[in-house]
Order: structure tokens, then C-alpha cells, then sequence
């Protein structure tokens, strides 16, 4: 079985892409300093322990394993906090990955699948947002992609090191087996903190602006299941080890959901109702954000299977355990 490594492989969504690997006959080396990932989540392969700041342990590790390639999750994704702490984002996501390619560049790897972000497109002209839209982030967590976005556009012309580099929209949901799911600390994605609400561990959900130029004034967003996008790392994986391109993808459904119609689909499901509070924007957010995910359909095969009330199911499931 071919070896893959996964850094943040015991985090939310490396730890479903490590799921999707092994089901599909790959062996994910889950590297993760566990600052937010979790070692129960390291179900589907080795783990080990280490921050991709570290050369010498990234060494080491490469040198044990002999991995083919790398799945690059490890980063700082908080927007709010990169807005608090940019020095500390930078650090990590920029730092953390040049450490990484320096790492894997000595060990003779050349094929890497980077974990990116709608943010880097910041606030849109058009929607939905295809590849070929300007990148403008608006956040520090954004920039810090775009930079290692660049970074591997580089390597590839200059050193022939492929990429595929996944913008992928809001990822939500679980394995719907309750192996694995969504579990930060402190939690910020609106779905966990929307079902913690209702479940009586918060006391309210807090909603970030009403005055957006959406169709109910909140943030329009478009979510997509954590299984979907682990289905497509392993496709981009597959396509870079079968001699493909580089390439940069949206992930994403297509379909916008605004957080009222969130809120009250989270309602609907659970069959419960919560507390709902209303304040003022948060800094740091764009208005509506929608994929156009046809190069992902074209190049790589992917579509997504769930929809937001397979998501919501699933993250129940998880979160109600």
C-alpha cells in the first residue's frame, strides 16, 4: 500500500482524508503536534507526533516511512484569530509549510496536495466563484494560503515539484459511522456551535451581521461535506501520482445557504429549537461565498454526494455522542 503523509492527519478534516485514503487502499503516516488534532483520530495508520516548524523531526519521519507523496493540512484556520495574531498564523502556515517542502525537497518527494481556502479570493466580484477569479484575501489566514499557494506555483516551474492546490469552501459534517467528526477547542464553525445550542451546552448562537447584501442580510456560505472533500484529496493524490498536472480546484457544492437558512435547517433536523442573538459583522468576513466547482467535476472526477441535511445528520450524530 502505497504511503501518503497526512500532516494534520489527527485533525477534523485530515483525519476523514486518512478514512478515505486506507478505504481506498493507500496507507496514510498521520503527522500532527495535537495542538487541535486529536491521537484517537489516528484510526487508519501510524501517527507521528511532531510540528511541521520541526526539520529534523520532519526528516526523520520522511526517512522512516518513505512516503510518495504529501497531503499538507497542518495550519492555523481560525480567521478570527489570524486577525488577532498574524505573526502567529504567518508563522505556522507559511513557515510550517516552507519547513515542510524543504523537508520533502531532501528527501526526493515531489508531489504535494495543499489544503487551501476560498478566503484567498477574498471579497468576490461575481459568484459563483470560479479558478480564474482574482485572489484579494481580506484576512491574514487567507494571505498566508495565497503565499504558499505561490510558493508551490513556483516549485513546480522551477523544480518540477507538482501540486494540487484545493480551495475548499465550508467544511462540515462527520463520518457518519460516529468514528470521527468536528472537535475544536474553543469551537468556532457554525454548525457544531449551532448544535450545541441546541443541545443545552451553550447558551445562544451568536449570528455576525444582518446588513449583508444577501437575501436575508447574513453571510451566505456554501457547505460541503468533510467525506466529500476527503474523496477528493485522495482523487488529487491519485491524479498527481499517475503523472498528472498542477492544478488549483474549488471545492465546493454550488448551492448557497445563508446562516438564518442554516439555523433554522438545524432546527428542522434536530427538532429542537435555540436561542438565536443577532450583533454586529464580524471583521474579517465576506459577504457570500459559492463555488463554481466544475474544473473539480473535469480534472479529478469529484462530485459531491451530501447534502446540508446529510451534513447536519451526520454532525448530530457526532456531536449528540
Amino acid at each position: 500500500m502505497p504511503k501518503i503523509l497526512v500532516t494534520g492527519g489527527a485533525g477534523y478534516i485530515g483525519s476523514h482524508a486518512c478514512l478515505d485514503l486506507f478505504q481506498k487502499g493507500f496507507t496514510p503516516i498521520a503527522y500532527d503536534d495535537l495542538s487541535n488534532g486529536h491521537a484517537q483520530f489516528a484510526k487508519w495508520g501510524p501517527l507521528e507526533i511532531g510540528d511541521v516548524r520541526d526539520r529534523k523531526r520532519l526528516d526523520e519521519v520522511l526517512a522512516k516511512h518513505k512516503p510518495v507523496a504529501i497531503i499538507h493540512f497542518a495550519a492555523r484556520i481560525e480567521i478570527s484569530e489570524s486577525v488577532r495574531n498574524p505573526i502567529d498564523c504567518y508563522d505556522n502556515n507559511v513557515g510550517g509549510t516552507i519547513s515542510l517542502l524543504r523537508s520533502a525537497l531532501a528527501a526526493g518527494i515531489d508531489k504535494i496536495v495543499f489544503s487551501s481556502t476560498c478566503a484567498t479570493y477574498g471579497v468576490p466580484s461575481s459568484i459563483p466563484i470560479c479558478e480564474s477569479h482574482p485572489q484579494a484575501p481580506i484576512n491574514p489566514y487567507g494571505r498566508s494560503k495565497l503565499i504558499v499557494e505561490q510558493i508551490l506555483k513556483d516549485l513546480d516551474q522551477y523544480r518540477g515539484f507538482r501540486h494540487v492546490i484545493l480551495r475548499y469552501f465550508n467544511a462540515a459534517g462527520a463520518d457518519p459511522e460516529g468514528r470521527i467528526g468536528e472537535w475544536h477547542s474553543p469551537e468556532t464553525h457554525a454548525i457544531p456551535l449551532a448544535i450545541e445550542a441546541a443541545l443545552g451546552r451553550r447558551s445562544h448562537f451568536q449570528v455576525f451581521g444582518t446588513d449583508y447584501d444577501t437575501r436575508d442580510g447574513t453571510c451566505l456560505r456554501d457547505f460541503v461535506h468533510v467525506l466529500d472533500l476527503a474523496d477528493a484529496h485522495t482523487r488529487a493524490i491519485e491524479h498527481l501520482l499517475s503523472g498528472g498536472s498542477s492544478l488549483a480546484i474549488n471545492l465546493g457544492t454550488g448551492d448557497g445557504t445563508t446562516v438564518k437558512e442554516l439555523l433554522q435547517s438545524v432546527e428542522r433536523v434536530l427538532g429542537k429549537s435555540f436561542d438565536i442573538r443577532y450583533g454586529p459583522r464580524r471583521e474579517g468576513d465576506a459577504p457570500s461565498l459559492l463555488a463554481d466547482n466544475t474544473l473539480a467535476k473535469r480534472m479529478i472526477g469529484w462530485l459531491p454526494r451530501h447534502d446540508l441535511t446529510s451534513i447536519i445528520d451526520t454532525a448530530w450524530n457526532w456531536h449528540a455522542r
